[in-house]
């Protein structure tokens, strides 16, 4: 494959993710994958079957979502997996509404009594939230509905967990669990060229060989290039747009800084100019010209104490001139 000079798919773009999680035969694998991720939350998932992941509103107007990956377990609970390649200004709000979709799917249950499924959804995001940046350990959040005053978890059965992926920078020899392992792969797959020896077990085995693109058929290929192709350029335009607001904001900020010095120089020369003309005035016995530059002194903030002490003469004397 002379086209490529990476050996495995990148599973940031959207035939990546898909092939590597969202087919039939490697189903197995976003189960691995899910396992260790909700491990505390979920215990262990015994299986999973896809749904489609096209979601119609319930009238002709409303909005439609399609998500990356929608799946069910064993017990019924919902599962929306979704990877965010670059910032989007309403992400959060996008992932509430997702999450609308499977709540009220269970409405269409006969003889329903308002009991729901869990429904979890996911976002393995290329990008970290502006809010987030100074947490910079700190790359997954877990969220569910909590309240204020003791913490504690008020509604269980709606969770939304972030991954802010370029966060994870844990290297190969620093991985400790199953989980650090999947982080690793799905970051850095595209950048390796064989599998660890690290991730010599069956599910990491099979994944790299899914990855592959050596063994991709040509129709397999091509709809790898495209997608990669619109990876690039989507991330390219992105990064080009940071860059020049970067430049933008230091242009400005540089413009700001030499108005507000020059505006800053002004007043103080004024200020200055002033004291100098109380010391004049009154070397000069003008006493008239000395009360007018008193009280514009004052009109300036300076206050009576430290007009007295630039003029000599006494507070109460300043202030009779006032």
């Amino acid at each position: 494959m002379e086209y490529f000079l990476e050996k495995y798919i990148n599973p940031f773009t959207d035939y990546g993710f898909k092939k590597l999680f969202g087919e039939e035969p490697n189903k197995d694998l976003l189960l691995d994958f899910l396992n260790e991720l909700l491990k505390e939350e979920q215990g262990q998932i015994i299986s999973i079957n896809y749904i489609k992941s096209e979601q119609l509103g319930d009238t002709s107007i409303d909005r439609k979502a399609i998500f990356d990956l929608y799946c069910e377990n064993e017990r019924g609970e919902k599962f929306i997996v979704e990877l965010q390649k670059t910032k989007q200004k309403f992400f959060k709000d996008r992932t509430v509404y997702y999450s609308t979709f499977p709540i009220r799917e269970q409405a269409q249950l006969a003889n329903w009594d308002f009991e729901l499924k869990a429904v979890y959804t996911i976002a393995i995001l290329d990008f970290v939230f502006d809010e987030d940046k100074k947490d910079i350990d700190k790359f997954r959040y877990d969220v569910k509905l909590q309240d204020i005053d003791t913490n504690k978890t008020f509604y269980n059965k709606l969770t939304f967990i972030y991954l802010e992926m370029p966060k994870f920078n844990k290297q190969i020899d620093e991985l400790e669990t199953r989980f650090d392992k999947w982080l690793y792969i799905i970051k850095n797959l595209s950048k390796l060229d064989r599998i660890p020896d690290s991730m010599r077990e069956a599910i990491f085995e099979k994944l790299f060989r899914t990855a592959e693109i050596a063994k991709f058929t040509p129709k397999q290929v091509r709809s790898y290039e495209n997608s990669l192709k619109y990876f690039r350029d989507l991330k390219n335009s992105f990064d080009t747009a940071e860059e020049d607001g970067f430049n933008k904001g230091v242009e400005k900020g540089l413009k700001i800084g030499i108005e507000e010095g020059i505006k800053e120089g002004i007043k103080e020369g004024i200020k200055e100019g002033i004291k100098e003309g109380i010391k004049e005035g009154v070397k000069e016995g003008e006493l008239k010209k000395t009360s007018e530059i008193v009280k514009n002194a004052l009109l300036l903030g300076l206050e009576i104490a430290e007009i007295s002490k630039l003029t000599g003469l006494s507070e109460d004397e300043v202030n009779q001139m006032i």
